[in-house]
């Protein structure tokens, strides 16, 4: 799995990558600056800092054992003033399927492409639903198959069969569809709150030939938006059926006001009942 992760963090640093992430880094920014809480993760990925935005106290950034022994595991990228990099501390060594988290006990999880390099993406995500509190949210970011990007990657996979070619995106496995994930997600009991595709430039390696089209991401968004070369979801965990327990004094309180009215009212119709003279109507 490290060849993968490699590949994958090396494929970031060419212009198709580096134009991925300037826009995931836009959509993270937007996503997590208004989600309140505590706790937050986030898994893989350390060149998007997907929490800056936000504000909750406690930030982890969790990463895989393979990728820490990378060499470009703590690299973040520079902005767009052309700042130098600088080096991103990893706070946790733990794999997506196994967090070391106790039940509801995150606010945030942040999956920047965790569940494309993930063993077992399902598996999780079932952690993942454990590990988050109620109403907590997951941001999950992932490459599109059915796109202009991924229509390449299955060309290139099929003359690499044949003996030439080389792929465009890095091999890491299938991609997660959209429609799939949002399957996922929702036997799990999440709610999906915001979904939205970008990324429509044609799948070319020259930053050169990106800036010139990039006339076609405000085109794609509006007339084939579900066709972006990458996704992004935030999905809220929905618990049904809860009831928030109140003190066991209010509630003594409130049976005792409850059925002292009723015996006196009880009491009282047997009263009149008994001081009512019996009528007894003529035959």
């Amino acid at each position: 799995m490290s060849h993968q992760i490699i590949g994958l963090h090396h494929w970031f640093d060419s212009p198709p990558g580096r134009y991925l992430l300037e826009w995931e880094q836009a959509r993270l920014d937007e996503a997590v600056a208004d989600i309140f809480g505590y706790h937050s993760l986030q898994l893989g990925i350390p060149m998007l800092d997907g929490l800056r935005a936000n504000r909750m106290p406690y930030q982890w950034l969790a990463l895989g054992q393979d990728a820490v022994r990378g060499p470009i595991a703590y690299a973040q990228a520079g902005d767009d003033e052309g700042a130098p990099l600088r080096r991103r501390t990893v706070d946790l060594l733990a794999e997506p399927v196994a967090l070391p988290f106790s039940d509801a006990s995150l606010d945030l999880i942040v999956l920047p492409h965790t569940l494309e390099l993930s063993i077992d993406p399902h598996a999780a995500l079932r952690e993942v639903e454990r590990v988050l509190v109620p109403e907590g949210r997951v941001v999950i970011s992932g490459l599109n198959p059915a796109s202009l990007w991924g229509l390449r990657q299955r060309r290139a996979r099929l003359y690499q069969r044949l003996g030439r070619g080389n792929l465009y995106l890095p091999d890491v496995g299938e991609f997660i569809a959209y429609r799939r994930l949002r399957d996922w997600l929702q036997l799990l009991s999440f709610e999906v709150e915001s979904a939205r595709f970008g990324c429509y430039r044609p799948a070319v390696r020259s930053a050169h030939w990106l800036e010139r089209l990039s006339w076609m991401d405000p085109l794609g968004e509006r007339w084939w938006p579900i066709l972006g070369a990458a996704y992004f979801l935030v999905a809220v965990k929905r618990v049904y059926g809860m009831r928030l327990l109140e003190p066991a004094w209010r509630n003594n309180r409130q049976r005792a006001t409850a059925t002292v009215p009723v015996a006196n009212r009880a009491r009282g119709r047997a009263r009149t009942a008994q001081s009512m003279p019996v009528r007894r109507e003529q035959p």
